[in-house]
């Protein structure tokens, strides 16, 4: 397999203020073409730096892409310290001065002399047209590796890269056939997860895994590589099949969708109706089910009673459970998901009540606390959660639970 490395060149995405997108967006089309991203780094606007990055990822990977930097201003360095890597000269050309010229008078105004700079081009590259901006990319090739200069805008960076790179670098890692799945688990730790995972998806030759716990799931990706496109889909629905029958109801999805959509396609197929009523998440469970495009088919309403009162006059949970238990309770979770499916007329009800922090724990009740409830056809039933995080985590996660009660309880009926 090919492999690349990535350099996204510029101070100002050393800073916090400027994120790298390019790397990700780049990581992802190599990878549908068969080739390994293995590293990827940012240099600010240091010439000796930059010059012996280039150098060093030239001598690991078959590909490496440069972004940014190919202005016209004294930082924009990368024209430069590529041709010294690599041991060559910058070539000048009029031409090059020429369409810019005319593309600043298509503009209203005169080209300053400092643009000048965007006419050299590395000796022996070959010049990548930019009909969105004023610099153009460059492709090197050395011996069998390519070096591939890349303007730093996306909607320059992109598409230069899509109608210029993209379909020469297919040719020189040739035909390969790849298919790929995306699983997510809840309710699981990430090493937990490979623990079950790993004797499974080892036993698959030319496969490869990453596992990523975000804040509310675990992601499993696997990425199967084979000699024809059909052979790669086989083997790919085998492995994620074996993975899912191992994972039973923790998996909620082998295709990457969202909890709210995975919830929202089994309420449509069953044409049933949802309501939430929610404390401690403050509508984010609404917010989320909203998300998906078509939920108005199926969800009716959330009831955010956030206070005491609220919680008796919204949802009829009674004064003395609150009194006696506290609205953080399994009580009160189990009468908000009751008077939820009451006032709504909805097929099921979930509620969500618990601590956020970064106040208000005890001991018996720390942060992170979280009760739910499910009302509907089968009953009512609820359960504690002791989630980890901050404010914004426990909230996310709880989120997640939520929904995750709801589509456990409707796969269970």
């Amino acid at each position: 397999m090919k492999t690349a490395e990535i350099i996204a060149i510029g101070s100002e995405l050393l800073g916090p203020s400027r994120v790298d997108t390019n790397s990700l967006w780049l990581t992802e089309k190599l990878s549908d073409i068969g080739v390994e991203v293995q590293l990827k780094t940012i240099v600010g606007d240091d010439g000796a730096r930059l010059e012996e990055a280039i150098a060093d990822a030239l001598k690991r990977a078959d590909i490496v892409i440069t972004t940014g930097g190919l202005g016209p201003t004294e930082d924009d360095i990368t024209r430069g310290c590529t041709a010294k890597a690599l041991g060559r000269e910058l070539v000048y050309h009029d031409d090059i001065e020429t369409i810019l010229r005319e593309r600043f008078r298509a503009w209203g105004r005169e080209m300053p002399e400092i643009n000048k700079r965007q006419a050299f081009v590395i000796e022996g590259a070959d010049i990548l047209e930019n009909p969105r901006g004023s610099a153009v990319g460059m492709l090197t090739a050395v011996g069998k590796k390519r070096v591939i200069n890349l303007p730093g805008p996306p909607r320059e960076n992109q598409p230069m890269f899509t109608d210029l790179v993209l379909a020469r670098l297919k040719e020189l890692v040739g035909e390969v056939f790849i298919e790929r799945r995306l699983m997510k688990i809840v309710g699981m730790g990430e090493s937990a997860v490979d623990e079950m995972a790993a004797p499974i998806y080892t036993s698959f030759e030319g496969v490869q895994t990453s596992i990523l716990f975000n804040k509310t799931e675990v992601e499993l990706q696997i990425a199967v590589r084979r000699d024809s496109q059909a052979e790669a889909e086989t083997t790919a629905d085998e492995l994620t099949a074996r993975l899912a029958d191992a994972f039973g109801i923790a998996m909620f999805t082998t295709t990457g969708e969202t909890m709210e959509a995975v919830v929202g396609r089994l309420l449509s197929e069953r044409s049933e109706t949802v309501a939430f009523a929610e404390s401690c998440t403050g509508g984010l469970v609404s917010r989320r089910i909203t998300e998906v495009p078509g939920s108005s088919a199926y969800f009716l309403e959330g009831l955010v009673a956030y206070s005491y009162p609220a919680k008796v006059r919204m949802l009829g949970v009674r004064q003395e459970t609150l009194d006696e238990f506290g609205a953080v309770s399994a009580e009160c979770a189990r009468e908000m998901a009751e008077g939820a499916l009451k006032v709504s007329g909805a097929t099921h009800a979930v509620s969500v009540t618990g601590i956020a922090g970064p106040d208000g724990g005890t001991d018996d009740k720390p942060v992170g606390t979280v009760f739910f409830a499910y009302a509907g056809p089968s009953g009512t039933r609820s359960i504690k959660l002791l989630l980890p995080g901050d404010r914004y985590l426990i909230r996310w996660r709880s989120s997640q639970a939520a929904l995750d009660l709801l589509r456990r309880s409707l796969l269970r009926q």
